[in-house]
């Protein structure tokens, strides 16, 4: 497969657009959320079209860790059927935003049937559990045949693996980071480490792909690079430190 549609997207201007948004992470969230909500809809439009030769229109389309709601408008602009689960309800509620379809569930057993869903993907989740495998299971569980598993994380290795504790503390080791962060600002971060926060490096997630039951690993790449950088994935140990983070593309069997 010749992924033409998704690599059309992975531009050096957008890359820089997208990173240059996590500065506002924490402070405005409207913000960062919603730029990263109307790339990822465009991204996974993108992604059918390759896989599939259809767009999102007319598919079910479910969000595992759709937080406040930011993402929803975006994927029904596009006609999908979107729906969303989120295993807390302080994140669901955060922004305000009531979203049709929206489920309190964990992602490491999904409230879904089994081949219910078209599309399920789940954005920068995986690194904030501590069995993200057993996470993408569930949602190839629930994927109909011939549907899209799409699962994005943060490689803990890359300059954002220690989230909001710093760009270099992490290398040090995440209690480092933590209890350096703690002492900073008097006040524990919002991924803590150990609890909420993990060591999920990109070796693993391709090696849980390969081995999955039952579909197959069509597309991996780094979300944030531009296309002359998506060999990085096939280079072991750099691939840790280079990709930031990793979007594992997986099609069920029919």
């Amino acid at each position: 497969m010749i992924p033409a549609h998704t690599r059309r997207l992975a531009t050096l201007r957008r890359a820089l657009g997208l990173l240059s948004d996590f500065r506002f992470e924490q402070t405005r969230p409207d913000i960062f959320y919603g730029n990263l909500a109307q790339d990822t809809a465009t991204l996974i439009d993108a992604i059918s079209h390759d896989i599939t030769g259809h767009s999102l229109a007319g598919k079910v389309v479910v969000d595992v860790g759709g937080g406040p709601g930011y993402f929803a408008s975006a994927f029904r602009a596009r006609k999908a059927q979107y729906f969303s689960v989120e295993p807390d309800v302080g994140e669901m509620a955060a922004a305000g935003i009531k979203v049709r379809g929206s489920v309190r569930g964990s992602g490491l057993d999904l409230p879904l049937l089994d081949n219910s869903c078209d599309i399920i993907y789940s954005s920068n989740v995986a690194e904030h559990l501590a069995d993200p495998w057993r996470m993408g299971d569930e949602m190839l569980r629930v994927t109909k045949p011939g549907g899209i598993a799409i699962l994005s994380y943060t490689i803990w290795l890359g300059p954002f693996g220690g989230h909001e504790t710093g760009i270099w503390q992490h290398y040090v080791g995440g209690e480092f980071a933590l209890k350096r962060y703690l002492r900073k600002h008097g006040h524990l971060p919002k991924n803590v480490f150990g609890q909420s926060l993990f060591d999920v490096s990109c070796a693993a997630g391709l090696n849980w792909a390969k081995q999955a039951t039952d579909a197959q690993l069509v597309l991996a790449f780094p979300r944030y690079h531009p296309t002359w950088a998506w060999f990085l994935v096939r280079v072991p140990v750099l691939r840790e430190f280079l990709v930031s983070n990793l979007v594992l593309v997986l099609r069920k069997g029919e």
